[in-house]
């Protein structure tokens, strides 16, 4: 698959730089925080117009969020908390992100720009599903990790449409994250489904053997 392929390069990558910047008085929540500001700074430059300038800071931000995890495993300071405030921040983010193309969507002249700003709502939604699926799932015991479209693709297909710097094309990139993280949702609503039928199956055929083991058990 490649969101496994890519994740696997990124954090493969991301260890090593983390293995160097370990060396500094830096603490993996104070990574997750610089990164958190550049992704509002971000959004701050796409609902101006300066696509270019957001994109590039965005990417710098993206690199941040993912060294936050690998500084925490390079230090060995992985603590649940740091692992919440992560995913919670990655939410203010993302949320942050949209809001702001969909402010410079709003500041265009042109029909088809309000379909651009649904298409902002769309994606930020199927983010945010994406996100909580996982997380809901695991918290019950499911495994949840398939999906096209994680947050690391996610990341890397808007900072390609806002470096492109074209209303239109950006709109389209937009538009087709719409499209992905809703479906990458579905695909994990689907593979927990899968597992706790396989579950149900299970604990029925456990039951149905229940009763001639209990009563071998007594002769």
């Amino acid at each position: 698959m490649f969101t496994a392929r890519f994740q696997a390069w990124v954090r493969r990558y991301a260890q090593r730089l983390a293995l160097v910047i370990g060396r500094l008085p830096v603490t993996p929540n104070q990574v997750t925080i610089a990164g958190t500001a550049l992704a509002f700074v971000a959004a701050v430059l796409a609902g101006l117009g300066s696509l270019l300038a957001a994109g590039i800071v965005l990417a710098v931000g993206g690199t941040f969020d993912i060294l936050d995890g690998a500084l925490a495993r390079a230090t060995k300071r992985s603590y649940p908390y740091g692992a919440f405030l992560d995913s919670t921040f990655d939410r203010y983010s993302e949320g942050a992100v949209y809001v702001g193309i969909g402010a410079y969507f709003l500041g265009r002249p042109g029909p088809t720009m309000r379909w651009w700003v649904l298409a902002c709502l769309l994606a930020l939604g199927g983010s945010f599903l994406v996100s909580y699926v996982r997380a809901r799932a695991q918290s019950l015991g499911f495994k949840c990790d398939s999906g096209l479209f994680a947050r690391p693709e996610r990341v890397v297909v808007t900072v390609i449409g806002l470096v492109i710097g074209n209303a239109s094309l950006l709109g389209i990139v937009i538009a087709l994250l719409a499209i992905l993280t809703n479906l990458t949702a579905v695909q994990r609503i689907l593979e927990v489904w899968a597992q706790a039928r396989a579950q149900r199956r299970s604990r029925g055929e456990t039951a149905a053997k229940a009763p001639a083991g209990g009563e071998a058990s007594r002769l």
